[in-house]
């Protein structure tokens, strides 16, 4: 994944909201014009590597056409997901063929096919007797294939327009993206429309997708004139072997599918931002640019995609930081957020949270150093696989790290004396503090920082405690995200390329989580293949926060393997019995819910767009006072509050009353206690609720000693609705 240079801990700035964009220009907006590019539409004449691509294209089409149709034909039998079976011919018949047969409409929808369980281009001929699903743009696999394919148009336009090189162009879990090396102009705002009209004439072409497979010789022949495509070539294809090439139009590309059937399936295009990044996300390597998109085959999933920007700009946790004083950065220490005292009051909310659970839960929480000798880290794994993501420093001519992580000093408290199996499990928690080397242009607000802590936990317990200990985490997991109104997404993620261990270990985690997973969530989990940690297997949990948008939080892993490189071990039942038996290892599991606090807080001043739970709430209580004479009172009242822990301010300021509590409204507290002489002689407050909007009459009146019970109530509830029991 490559790592933009760019980046912002500003609000997030959406070009795609703003002007210039084509639908713009026919209103020849002044500041339309101003932005519009100066360049041409497309370069003329066009570059010498199409018609180069083109020619060793086109060549081995019609080579592979004969050859196609000297294949020998045979009846297969399609069967479909409901058990229901197709006729067909070998090497004629496609998926998009069967679509026809059962309806217009599903042909017109299908973006994409599976043939024996492995994605299949629409008008690809089927070779044999199959099993087919067809997958229109709401499956989550149609929808990536229908974005891949928008970044080819992406990358013609792209092509047409630049005369760049490109690099790669991916789908993205928000649409696409194409890199490109361009020798004379930066992308800019104005060239938006430029981009967008040339795909839009791509599109209107119905260009087809086209599929070859190519020797790697021949490809080395074909991109040699692209030296990002050549090193993709040299280094990711084997000597005497082949992958496919698709073609689109003039642009023929490396990219091993499968496709929409033709650009025409597009309906909607648009270029959303563009960025910096590196060749391969490696600073080393050239500076490249990046273009992002976005596409849909209706129209107005468009409208509604810009609706929803719209949306997400309002609650960017940049913005609201910003408005509310909750924490702001600094670039004489870029990565580490500077936390305001209401943001503070946030922050601490949430670690007393969860200290309350693990009093209840059994944990016991530690302390240990942030800095520790490479010794540690190369013991752990770490300095191996994961050294140039962390700070290392140079001290006595000698290598130290900060911790990247809790677990190796975790270890280390383990170890720290013998243990018995009667001990077993071991709940060590830490909020611990955590750095880690980010790329600089990586860091945007909380999301991505250098600097975090992390609700971080490790279970050290016998391999017959795991599943129990696992339920539990699954209940203490479901009981936090319940309180902020979450619903989650669970996949297990399973060994890596870089693993330590051996497979069998491998296997035997494996099971064990899959076995937990299937028992508590049947059929509501995913395997995510090969995204495993270095260490072992783990269950990432995803979150959908009010945008319906998914983040990953909490995380649940199984560790076999530092166990073994720390040596760690207990006592067990049977030791004394036989004195030859081998050491018994302790099975780590890593938690965390939260994950980095940090992120955690971005992700829930969105959620709940800066307007927050009682409890959670920086600013829950203003006093204001009729008039002048009552000042006093409203100084009482607020201290009352204060005294119960609760967050109350006073405005006695020289605002007239609407004004008062109009800031109050703005500023997001949860409720505002207006005091005058009534009040004063019946030492009570006149409350207004937060989430009663538009109330300007006289609201219901409680004694001071009634509304400090019913507010303290509502915080320890820590219920998600602003209401009053």
């Amino acid at each position: 994944m490559t790592t933009p240079v760019s980046s912002t801990s500003q609000p997030a700035q959406a070009p795609a909201l703003n002007p210039p964009h084509q639908e713009g220009s026919k209103k020849k907006d002044k500041k339309a014009k101003e932005g519009a590019s100066a360049h041409p539409l497309e370069l003329n004449p066009r570059p010498e590597y199409f018609d180069h691509r083109i020619k060793i294209f086109d060549k081995l089409k019609a080579e592979y056409d004969e050859w196609v149709k000297n294949q020998p034909r045979q009846e297969i039998t399609v069967t479909l997901p409901d058990g229901s079976q197709r006729k067909g011919t070998s090497w004629e018949t496609s998926p998009l063929d069967i679509a026809k047969e059962i309806s217009k409409g599903l042909a017109d929808r299908v973006v994409i096919a599976k043939v024996n369980g492995e994605l299949w281009d629409l008008e690809r001929p089927l070779e044999g007797s199959v099993s087919l699903e067809l997958l229109d743009f709401d499956h989550p696999e149609g929808k990536r294939v229908f974005w891949h394919s928008s970044a080819h148009v992406l990358g013609e336009a792209a092509e047409r327009h630049y005369g760049c090189h490109l690099c790669i162009g991916p789908p993205t879990d928000e649409g696409f993206f194409y890199e490109m090396a361009i020798e004379d102009r930066p992308v800019v705002n104005g060239d938006y429309p430029a981009l967008e009209k040339v795909a839009d004439s791509a599109i209107k072409e119905k260009q087809k997708f086209e599929r070859l497979v190519v020797p790697k010789k021949t490809l080395l022949e074909m991109f040699g004139y692209n030296k990002y495509k050549k090193h993709l070539i040299e280094t990711k294809i084997p000597d005497g072997t082949s992958t496919t090439v698709y073609r689109c139009g003039p642009m023929v590309d490396l990219c091993v599918g499968p496709h929409i059937p033709h650009t025409g399936r597009i309906k909607a295009f648009m270029v959303t931002k563009n960025s910096a990044s590196y060749f391969l996300g490696d600073a080393n390597n050239d500076s490249l640019q990046r273009v992002y998109g976005i596409s849909f085959p209706d129209k107005k999933q468009l409208v509604e995609y810009k609706k929803f920007l719209e949306e997400a700009a309002k609650r960017d946790h940049r913005k609201i930081g910003k408005e509310q004083e909750l924490f702001f950065f600094n670039d004489l220490s870029p990565g580490s957020c500077f936390f305001l005292p209401h943001g503070a009051r946030i922050y601490n909310t949430l670690v007393e949270l969860m200290r309350s659970e693990y009093f209840k839960r059994g944990y016991q929480e530690v302390i240990s150093p942030n800095m520790y000798h490479s010794k540690l880290w190369e013991t752990s794994g770490h300095w191996q696989n994961y050294k140039d993501d962390m700070f290392t420093l140079d001290i006595e001519k000698e290598k130290w790290g900060l911790k990247p992580m809790n677990c190796p000093g975790h270890c280390l408290i383990f170890d720290s004396r013998d243990r018995s199996y009667k001990e077993l499990p071991i709940r060590m928690a830490e909020f611990g503090i955590i750095h880690r080397n980010e790329a600089s242009g990586a860091l945007t607000g909380l999301t991505r920082v250098r600097r975090f802590v992390q609700d971080d936990s490790h279970v050290f317990c016998l391999p017959s405690q795991i599943e129990e200990e696992i339920a539990s985490l699954f209940d203490f997991m479901q009981h936090i995200y319940g309180l902020f109104g979450f619903e989650f997404h669970l996949e297990l993620s399973t060994r890596p390329d870089n693993y330590l261990g051996t497979i069998e270990t491998w296997d035997t985690a494996e099971s064990q989580l899959k076995t937990a997973l299937e028992k508590y969530y049947p059929g509501k989990w995913e395997i995510n293949p090969g995204d495993g940690a270095f260490y072992g297997p783990k269950i990432d949990i995803t979150i959908r926060d009010a945008l319906r948008r998914a983040f990953q939080c909490a995380t649940i892993q199984l560790d076999f393997q530092l166990p073994e490189r720390f040596n760690l071990k207990y006592r067990s039942a049977d030791e004394a019995a036989d004195a030859g038996k081998p050491p018994s290892r302790p099975v780590i599991i890593h938690r965390a819910i939260l994950g980095s606090l940090e992120r955690f807080i971005a992700i829930i001043t969105e959620h709940f767009a800066g307007k927050w739970p009682f409890w959670l709430s920086p600013r829950q209580v203003l006093v204001v006072p009729v008039a002048v004479p009552y000042r006093e009172y409203a100084t009482e009242v607020a201290d009352t509050l204060t005294k119960l822990g609760l967050y109350v301010d006073v405005d006695n300021g020289e605002n007239t009353l609407p004004k008062k509590i109009r800031n109050g409204e703005i500023a997001q507290y949860n409720f505002i206690l207006v005091v005058g002489q009534d009040e004063l002689d019946t030492r009570s407050v006149n409350v207004r609720n937060r989430d009663d909007v538009g109330t300007k009459a006289r609201t219901e009146t409680l004694p001071l000693d009634v509304i400090a019970e019913k507010l303290l109530a509502l915080k320890n509830a820590r219920s998600l609705h602003n209401k009053l029991a």
